[in-house]
């Protein structure tokens, strides 16, 4: 399912028009940007949490010519699925 299909499934759940429903989306979306720019935890009870983890640093090897590198630490965002999301795939 792309963008314009979940657009779609959401006005016809809600009963809205395409460019409402798009601009939840594009709301959605926005704010949990911003939470997770900001170090906040997005929780969905039910769904699942978006966060952010910390990668730390690691030494990776180039493919190319297997010479070693560093790779420094960062930040990564994440997805970690609620109960109810997981037993509706099972």
């Amino acid at each position: 399912m792309n963008k314009k299909e979940l657009i779609e499934a959401i006005a016809a759940a809600a009963e809205i028009s395409q460019s409402k429903a798009g601009n939840a989306l594009d709301g959605m979306i926005a704010a949990i940007t911003k939470a997770l720019q900001e170090g906040d935890t997005v929780s969905i009870v039910g769904f699942g949490s978006f966060l952010v983890r910390d990668r730390a640093a690691r030494t990776g090897r180039n493919p190319k010519t297997g010479e070693a590198i560093e790779i420094k630490a960062s930040k990564s965002p994440a997805f970690k699925a609620g109960k109810a999301l997981k037993d509706a795939v099972n």
